[in-house]
């Protein structure tokens, strides 16, 4: 005979598991129940689970975006950089981006009572080391529906940057200008030398991140920010 207590109690709130089929509520519920998970997404009601973060091929990418990305926010009151932040898009799609750039009043999102981000930020950027297939296909899809203006993919192991503007309905890829900068229509004086970020010089990265916060466009921006 097994004894009562030899058996295991019926879990109230199943985990997540890769390829699940969920509503975003009950996403939620399951990724909250599980704070162990540092990491996981609902593309198209599916679920994505994160596998474990590798230093050079993923941590080091994502710093530089982020302090490229900081030191935008810095010199641009009114804009907020995020890392790694749940944002509600849709029923069905509750991404993770690596990092996004939005306006903080009268952008596209918002920040919810309980702290998600809720509607499509102007910008996000996705570190592709081994997400590319999903970075470039369903999330692509995702956010181009949703209306993120500027989509942002480095995909480290092809050694590639690819910067998406949402242009009509659709993402067109940007090129750098003669100079090698790609500039940002969204959020003026956000320059990046692509040919630099590759080479993981960060200091030739800011230098020219430091000529667009000096142009005129920039300082235009900054002053419609802080008038609206």
């Amino acid at each position: 005979m097994i004894s009562s207590g030899a058996i295991s109690p019926p879990l109230t709130i199943p985990p997540l598991e890769n390829g699940d089929k969920l509503t975003r509520a009950e996403f939620e519920r399951r990724y909250e129940a599980m704070p162990e998970v540092k990491k996981a997404e609902l593309i198209e009601g599916m679920v994505y689970m994160a596998s474990p973060v590798r230093a050079k091929n993923h941590g080091k990418p994502h710093s530089r975006i982020m302090t490229w990305l900081g030191t935008y926010e810095v010199a641009t009151p009114g804009v907020e950089t995020l890392d790694n932040t749940t944002v509600r898009l849709d029923a069905d799609n509750e991404p993770q981006p690596d990092a996004l750039l939005r306006i903080e009043k009268g952008g596209q999102s918002r920040i919810c009572d309980d702290d998600y981000v809720e509607g499509a930020p102007e910008l996000i950027v996705e570190i592709a080391a081994s997400t590319a297939s999903l970075d470039l296909h369903e999330k692509m899809k995702v956010y181009r529906r949703n209306g993120v203006q500027e989509y942002l993919v480095w995909r480290v192991y092809d050694r590639q940057f690819d910067w998406f503007r949402l242009n009509a309905g659709e993402y067109i890829q940007v090129e750098p200008n003669a100079d090698g900068v790609i500039c940002s229509q969204v959020f003026p004086g956000l320059w990046l030398d692509k040919a630099a970020l590759l080479a993981g010089n960060l200091a030739k990265v800011l230098e020219i991140l430091q000529q667009g916060l000096a142009s005129q466009s920039h300082q235009d921006f900054v002053q419609r920010l802080a008038n609206d």
